[in-house]
């Protein structure tokens, strides 16, 4: 086995496509291979090569002074996929373990938790979706093969809003489960707001301003920058359905947000995660297929007003939304599980979880 540097651009294909020939299509969905080839500035990437000179793994390697800041130094590892092999898995580790220089190992995340990455620990028959990870079941074995703990274990979460998925009827009311006391409303003056495809870009800014001050207090989250928010939200704006992106002010200030998008995972299987020009007009004239299923990529409250059943309310309002436009799932990126709260939030609507999730490290144990 030998471990080589993307250096040309045969070199960064051979890195997308890995995946793509590794995991089944209706399992797996790509990150897009512009974030990927976007990645290159802050990581270093690398394929795996077997004597025959195929492609068996890669991976990628960087810092980050905010995450070391956050829980320590760190070696961070990501965009890491191996076949079922442990030479293969020890090549990248290895590798990883030679730049460490002392330092904890922390992956598999691109570039951080908060923006991708982790590994599944149950429910690979279930397809991933846009924003979360699949991998078959040897992942987390080898891992903890090799001598990884687990940090930050979560779950995915799955909203069957139709009876579609579980052949049953779900319980529908009003309130889909979120009761608010509409008193408080003019009370409290609070105002439900939308996004909006043509002012998504000037709304960024609010919900950044949210996100960083809501997530702070979580072990993993490092604030997101105007760049890499607007990094993650490329292409957002022509897809958005401006009734599942809702934030609430409280006399003028806001105050909670929810980002829900239409689930588009099973085109970027079709695609291979290629979103070039062409494929995002095929996408945008068939975008009416993808609105059967949404993902709510994240949802928070500024600190000084968690508790007050602001994103009840909010949750309210999004199914209602989803009901009414004819979604018959919502899925829910990573939530850990020490966030109780989060996760009753699914609970009230009759999800359950998806996948089993969860981030690896090895050295001294935390």
């Amino acid at each position: 086995m030998r471990l080589e540097p993307v250096r040309s651009r045969a070199d960064l294909r051979a890195f997308v496509d890995f995946p793509l020939r590794l995991h089944p299509t209706d399992r797996y969905v790509p990150l897009l291979s512009s974030v990927i080839a976007a990645h290159r500035g802050a990581a270093e990437l690398f394929v795996v090569r077997d004597r025959r000179g195929e492609v068996v793994g890669r991976t990628s390697m960087h810092r980050s002074a905010p995450f070391d800041a956050k829980i320590g130094p760190r070696q961070l590892f990501g965009h890491t996929e191996f076949v079922d092999d442990d030479d293969v898995f020890t090549t990248i580790i290895d590798a990883v373990e030679a730049r460490a220089d002392g330092r904890q190992l922390f992956g598999p995340v691109a570039l951080l938790p908060n923006q991708t990455g982790g590994v599944i620990t149950s429910g690979f028959a279930d397809r991933g979706f846009v924003d979360s990870a699949w991998n078959p079941a040897y992942y987390p074995k080898m891992y903890e093969r090799h001598g990884f703990h687990r940090r930050f274990e979560a779950d995915t979460w799955l909203v069957d809003l139709d009876g579609t998925t579980t052949g049953t009827s779900p319980a529908v009311d009003a309130d889909h489960g979120f009761a608010f006391d509409d008193a408080r409303t003019a009370s409290e003056r609070l105002v439900i707001r939308h996004g909006s495809r043509w002012h998504l870009r000037g709304q960024l800014p609010i919900l950044r301003r949210m996100l960083n001050e809501s997530f702070a207090q979580l072990g993993y989250y490092t604030d997101i920058s105007a760049e890499q928010l607007a990094e993650q939200t490329d292409g957002l704006a022509f897809l958005l359905d401006e009734a599942l992106l809702l934030w609430l002010e409280k006399a003028g200030r806001p105050v909670a947000f929810v980002v829900t998008v239409p689930d588009i995972s099973e085109y970027l299987m079709r695609v291979g995660g290629r979103l070039g020009v062409l494929n995002q007009l095929r996408l945008l004239a068939t975008r009416g297929r993808y609105r059967r299923d949404a993902v709510l990529i994240i949802k928070g409250t500024v600190p000084d007003e968690q508790g007050n059943g602001y994103l009840t309310l909010l949750s309210r309002e999004l199914h209602r939304n989803l009901a009414r436009n004819g979604y018959r799932t919502l899925r829910s990126t990573f939530v850990e599980r020490t966030n109780v709260a989060s996760a009753a939030q699914y609970r009230r609507a009759g999800g359950r979880p998806l996948h089993g999730y969860t981030f690896y490290e090895r050295g001294a144990a935390v």
